[in-house]
């Protein structure tokens, strides 16, 4: 059975089967609607039911119901909803193929950094600030921002949290060796640079900077002029782990500029510290006119985004995020910010 769903103030409109979920029908369809994980846990596709009946998980709701998850909502009826935001895109061309292991490297004991080459030939297009999700054997999957620049295609980049009890990081990762394969599947999110020449502001914790490296470096080989700032978050120095070279990208492009923000700083530390998004908030204390974009610890990201709307007046259509939070079925993944 197929239901139509309705977006409410706009002439869209698109059909949704009764076991498919809006997010799924909505992407079909050349619709993209906001979102992050896929597994109903960061609130990022939240949106209204205005009417109509929907499933999430073992609950229905009928009529007016805020907060509802799309990755998770299936129709009982035909339905209108009110979600943050909902873009023309073309439909989605992910492809699923095998990666070898190139290169592994550990630039802090916590954070993997870890490069996948694909057959020759194969190249996978994808948008800076996207992600993959890695197949286990068993059918479970892991998310990965991919670090590396759109250009940089015919492989991937990742940054890896180390988690002890990760089922990637803790025990897959730690037999990897050069030349094993991986099967990945690519490209999913929406967490990119959106176009125009509004100021944007990236802030960060821990591997949270992997997509964002992906974006500043896909810019830098454009030669973007638009100003951008990161503000990149950690508990100490080492969780900043690739420092050094946004420092070079500041050097290089006089429109960008980095901030970094330590929680638990040591005594030879003279940089910022607290909490990264405060930061934000002291030097941009109106923030009607530019865009954000943040990705890692989902409590940063849920209180960026109150704080910076309330506090900034921020409007919620312009802030991006990419919440890293468990992926698989039942630990965290290496997306985990630090």
């Amino acid at each position: 059975m197929t239901f139509e769903v309705r977006v409410a103030g706009q002439a869209i409109a698109f059909d949704c089967a009764a076991d498919e979920t809006i997010l799924d029908a909505a992407e079909r369809a050349g619709y993209a609607l906001p979102y992050s994980c896929r597994k109903g846990i960061c609130c990022t596709c939240e949106a209204s039911l205005v009417a109509g009946r929907m499933q999430v998980h073992s609950r229905w709701i009928t009529g007016r119901s805020d907060a509802v998850l799309m990755c998770q909502a299936r129709p009982c009826s035909d339905v209108e909803i009110a979600p943050k935001r909902i873009e023309k895109r073309a439909p989605s061309s992910r492809k699923t193929l095998t990666a070898t292991v190139f290169r592994m490297a550990r630039p802090t004991p916590e954070v993997y950094v870890l490069t996948l080459r694909f057959a020759n030939g194969v190249r996978v297009k994808f948008q800076a600030g996207q992600y993959l999700q890695v197949l286990l054997p068993d059918g479970d999957r892991r998310n990965f921002s991919l670090a590396n620049a759109p250009h940089e295609n015919d492989g991937v980049e990742l940054h890896i949290r180390h988690l002890p009890s990760g089922r990637f990081s803790a025990r897959m990762l730690q037999t990897l060796e050069v030349g094993d394969k991986l099967t990945v599947e690519l490209p999913f999110g929406e967490f990119f640079l959106r176009e125009g020449e509004r100021p944007a502001i990236f802030l960060a914790t821990g591997t949270g900077f992997a997509p964002i490296k992906s974006i500043f470096e896909g810019a830098l080989r454009r030669g973007d002029r638009r100003p951008l700032r990161l503000y990149w978050g950690g508990r100490t120095l080492p969780d900043l782990y690739m420092a050094e070279r946004v420092a070079k990208w500041a050097d290089r492009a006089p429109w960008f500029s980095f901030v970094s923000v330590l929680s638990r700083p040591g005594g030879d530390w003279t940089g910022r510290t607290g909490r990264v998004h405060r930061a934000v908030l002291e030097d941009n204390p109106d923030m009607s006119n530019v865009e954000v974009y943040a990705c890692g610890n989902p409590l940063m990201i849920a209180a960026a985004r109150k704080d910076f709307a309330t506090e900034g007046g921020l409007p919620e259509a312009r802030f991006y995020a990419d919440a890293f939070v468990a992926s698989g079925r039942s630990e965290m993944n290496g997306r985990e910010a630090g």
